[in-house]
């Protein structure tokens, strides 16, 4: 599952990129963190035509944000409050726990997180 930071990691073509190529067959991203990036690339000076140009190029996998996720991701938020994470890294980490598969993210406070959450989580850099 993919992360916001991890996506915008490979869009930036910044250190880390390798490791979200090498994932990217297999990826999956939540429409959440998917709105994240549109966001932030948008707040760069990125023209839409060229963000959805780019973010098409790489045929990911997009998945809804749906109401057995948004459950998860509303009891992660205690958990996750003292690291100070946004409705998307909790939404990714929902995600990554309803499917078992592993969170990709270039956000290093994720790596301190519990380890009673229950999710795999990989940082990139």
């Amino acid at each position: 599952m993919l992360d916001a930071s991890a996506l915008l990691c490979l869009l930036k073509n910044e250190r880390g990129s390798d490791q979200v190529i090498s994932a990217l067959p297999r990826a999956t991203i939540n429409a959440v963190n998917l709105s994240e990036v549109y966001a932030k690339l948008v707040d760069a000076g990125g023209s839409e035509q060229k963000i959805m140009k780019a973010v098409g190029a790489l045929h990911l996998k997009v998945e809804p944000f749906d109401a057995e996720q948004a459950r998860i991701a509303s009891t992660l938020r205690l958990t996750t409050k003292a690291f100070d994470f946004s409705l998307g890294d909790r939404a990714c980490l929902a995600l990554a726990q309803q499917r078992r598969a592993t969170a990709l993210t270039a956000n290093q406070a994720w790596a301190d997180l519990p380890n009673k959450l229950g999710i795999s989580i990989e940082v990139i850099r």
